[in-house]
């Protein structure tokens, strides 16, 4: 009897248990984003207030944040004025000197550059007739080092524009924007990746990039480590979007790249990427670095031009270190020469991958110690999203009506077919490594400029 009674006693306690359980987890304050079916008024965000706090409107949208206790979500995700209701989603990807050069349209030429054909080997080798000249790209990602007037031309920086967004997520939801913290980034990822579009003085050596002589918009809205949170990811689409649609921008068109993305999809953000591509701006991004567990988003969103991360059999020869700029990516381009890395996502079923770029020992600026100049090599698809970003700033200097279809129907027209297949690859160390991938890895097959550019109607 004695120990029946323990028995009873221990199960009363364990029901207990889990219903105290419960109700602690459903008391935890989120952060969550609401997409409405309808306009946001003053009645709806009245109603919305009952239920929680409003802590951000994005009115362009018709979308906000809110902070709620977690048991809330599903009544609020039930009312009829929403279209959906999530849990914010996680997003990973001082002036010195002035450089002396206004571009390096005749600088060196690196790998992946002679990779996508936008040089050749050696200097003063542009291979495609168009530069960016007139193109805004505005980089979606940790802001600029406060170093970066040792990397690139001051004019070539929209600093008019640049602007930091930050909050978002876990129990708070809001969203606030600091407009002068996009260039006192500690990260380097966004000054990486700003200089694959424009190139980079490399110690006083100009070093090519794809559009040279686009104009880029800093936006930061990724913190120091280099993640954030999809509400703020959505601030930033929404406020490059309006800087078009206003006119501040004049006729110019507008590229946004997003080396960054989660694995799941957020109805803000979606709303946001919706919204930009409506306004005419082309939006591209990364693929994800995942592998087969699938595509990151914003990049898996049919819409946008998804980019997978590609190297080239060329890399680390026996005894030459200084390949990566000084040993010639054969030409017509040959995909025997190039492959998939492990690392680069995966299409899955209802994701859509569009092509692959170079996304493997790119070398670019990149500081471990703030204010001391540094380069990295560095890869994934946040490398190659760019390298995608920058020609199709060339093709819409080309032709500046270019929709955001328009410009995915080219790339991938014009794109080289990579078969699945097997190439071992030399890395650094001198040992060999075998990359194998299949159909799901590729997109519509490897980017070019001129290609991507001899498709693109005047």
């Amino acid at each position: 009897m004695k120990h029946k009674s323990l028995s009873v006693l221990m199960i009363v306690f364990l029901v207990l248990s889990s219903i105290f359980i419960s109700g602690a987890k459903g008391n935890n304050k989120i952060g969550i984003n609401v997409v409405l079916n309808t306009d946001v008024t003053n009645a709806i965000l009245a109603d919305l207030g009952t239920r929680g706090t409003v802590r951000d409107v994005v009115y362009e949208i018709d979308a906000l944040t809110m902070q709620i206790r977690s048991a809330n979500l599903r009544a609020i995700q039930a009312l009829p004025y929403v279209a959906s209701a999530s849990p914010d989603a996680e997003r990973n990807g001082a002036p010195v000197d002035t450089v002396s050069v206004t571009d390096f349209m005749d600088g060196l030429s690196t790998w992946d550059q002679d990779a996508i054909n936008v040089t050749d080997f050696g200097f003063n080798n542009r291979q495609v007739e168009y530069d960016g000249t007139g193109v805004y790209v505005a980089v979606l990602d940790t802001g600029l080092l406060d170093s970066w007037r040792q990397y690139f031309p001051e004019e070539r920086i929209a600093e008019e524009y640049g602007i930091a967004f930050g909050g978002g997520g876990g129990e708070v939801g809001s969203v606030s924007s600091q407009p002068n913290k996009w260039e006192h980034d500690q990260n380097s990822h966004g000054t990486h990746v700003t200089s694959t579009i424009l190139g980079y003085s490399l110690r006083g050596t100009p070093v090519n990039g794809v559009a040279p002589m686009a104009t880029i918009i800093p936006v930061k809205v990724l913190n120091q480590n280099g993640s954030g949170w999809s509400s703020v990811v959505a601030r930033g689409i929404v406020y490059v979007a309006d800087l078009k649609d206003s006119g501040e921008l004049g006729d110019s068109p507008v590229v946004i790249n997003m080396s960054l993305g989660g694995p799941v999809q957020e109805p803000v953000e979606k709303a946001a990427v919706d919204y930009a591509i409506e306004k005419g701006v082309i939006i591209v991004a990364s693929a994800g670095n995942s592998g087969d567990a699938g595509m990151g988003y914003p990049g898996a969103y049919a819409p946008v031009i998804s980019v997978a991360a590609s190297g080239w059999i060329g890399e680390w020869p026996a005894g030459n270190r200084s390949w990566w700029w000084n040993t010639n990516v054969a030409e017509p381009t040959n995909p025997a020469d190039f492959y998939i890395t492990d690392f680069s996502s995966r299409e899955l079923t209802g994701q859509d991958l569009d092509v692959a770029a170079p996304g493997s020992w790119v070398v670019g600026p990149y500081q471990l110690q703030s204010g001391k100049t540094s380069y990295y090599f560095l890869g994934g698809t946040s490398m190659a999203s760019p390298h995608v970003a920058g020609i199709a700033a060339l093709m819409m200097q080309k032709n500046a009506a270019l929709t955001q279809a328009e410009v995915e129907g080219y790339l991938e027209i014009s794109a080289i077919r990579l078969a699945p297949g097997c190439r071992t690859v030399l890395g650094p160390s001198g040992s060999s490594e075998t990359f194998c991938w299949y159909a799901d890895a590729t997109g519509a097959g490897l980017a070019t400029a001129d290609a991507a550019l001899a498709a693109t109607p005047p």
